[in-house]
Parts: structure tokens; sequence; C-alpha cells
């Protein structure tokens, strides 16, 4: 697709192709299940992840979920109107049986938008030493 084509194509279906391939194919792309199939072997060949990497993957987790916050702090109210849409969404169906790391994603997400709220009056947080 041309860069003309995405012009004239609107962001919302541009966010709806781009899910929708997320969906479909895994996000594989171009490639579609081809790439897949080869991420999956690629899955199988990987050692376990020790404590230590775990310790790591901790940390960076921490930290992004500390930016998402900044970042969510400065959103409009249509912006985190669609995280919480977002939540919603990766809660269970009522038809499905939930999930509970579904479950505990979608409170996650929902967590991160209340605590961002608490940056956008403008009230500075304190520190562990009450500063």
């Amino acid at each position: 697709m041309s860069d003309q084509d995405f012009q004239v194509i609107g962001d919302a279906q541009q966010r709806e192709r781009a899910l929708a391939r997320w969906a479909n194919e895994g996000g594989s792309g171009q490639c579609g299940r081809e790439s897949h199939l080869a991420s999956s072997r690629l899955e199988a060949e990987m050692p376990a992840i020790g404590d230590t990497q775990i310790g790591l993957l901790h940390i960076r987790v921490i930290a992004l979920e500390n930016l998402v916050i900044a970042l969510l702090a400065t959103s409009s109210g249509p912006q985190l109107d669609l995280a919480r849409d977002m939540a919603r969404i990766i809660e269970p169906r009522s038809d499905a049986a939930p999930h509970p790391l579904t479950i505990r994603a979608a409170a996650r997400m929902s967590d991160l938008i209340e605590r961002s709220e608490r940056f956008q009056s403008g009230a500075r947080p304190q520190t562990r030493d009450g500063e």
C-alpha cells in the first residue's frame, strides 16, 4: 500500500486494520502464518528464564508502568476513555470462561489509569520520607 493510500484512510480505519492483523495473524505482518510458525519454533528452542532474568524483567516492568502513568497523567479525556475501553476489552467475554491472567491484566490497566489521575490534579506525590 502506498503512502498516498494511507493518507486517504482515516486514523480510526488504520488502527482497526492494525488490530485486525494482530488478532488474525498474531501480528506477524507480511509473512502471515509462516512467520507465526517460525516464531513458535523459536519459542520452543528458547532456554528457561532464570531468577536473574526474571528480576531484570520485573525492574523493567516497574519502570514501564511508571512511564505509562506519567504519560496517562498528561492525556486528554478521550485518550483516557480509550485506555479505559482497552481495559474493558481485554476482560473476558460473557460467553467465555474467565482466565485469571486476563482479569488481572484488565485490573492492572485500570489501576494504572487511576494512579495517573493523582498527577492530573497537580498534586505532587509524597516520597517515602514525606517530603
